[in-house]
């Protein structure tokens, strides 16, 4: 397993723990509340989103049975998506506190973010692209191509 895949898979489980105690704060302190966008940012897009992410890296490009586009875009994405949601939740914790002087360090988080996560979709998309013309290539040459066989065959 390639380490960015692990790297999100960890960074999931830290996100999720990190949601779970703002949480249980905000339970033992209701006023706490006020951080519920952090909160929820934390427990979706930090625990769900990057253990997705992890996921997809490792599980899609073999099922499509092509090796990944590009390892330097999956690091960068993970490095793009970190930084990125510790300034959101940065923010989204500030604003309470100092209003809308918050919004920088919020949109800024939340653009290094979508920049990764686009970056995810381009990787990916390549990938599969690069394994359908392998495929097209195969097929054009009269090889047989792999697939799985379902339980209708």
């Amino acid at each position: 397993m390639d380490w960015y895949v692990k790297a999100f898979i960890r960074a999931s489980l830290v996100w999720f723990t990190a949601g779970i105690a703002l949480g249980l704060a905000m339970a033992m302190h209701p006023a706490w509340v006020i951080y519920r966008p952090a909160h929820a940012h934390m427990n979706v897009v930090g625990f769900i989103t990057m253990m997705i992410f992890g996921v997809g890296y490792q599980l899609l490009p073999r099922l499509f049975g092509h090796k990944l586009q590009s390892r330097a875009l999956a690091i960068a994405h993970w490095w793009l998506a970190n930084i990125g949601l510790a300034l959101m939740t940065t923010g989204f914790i500030l604003a309470p506190h100092i209003g809308v002087r918050s919004a920088p360090v919020t949109s800024a988080g939340g653009s290094l973010f979508a920049i990764g996560a686009f970056v995810f979709v381009y990787n990916l998309w390549r990938t599969f692209n690069a394994a359908d013309a392998r495929q097209r290539s195969a097929g054009a040459t009269g090889a047989s191509s792999r697939t799985l066989t379902t339980l209708d065959e």
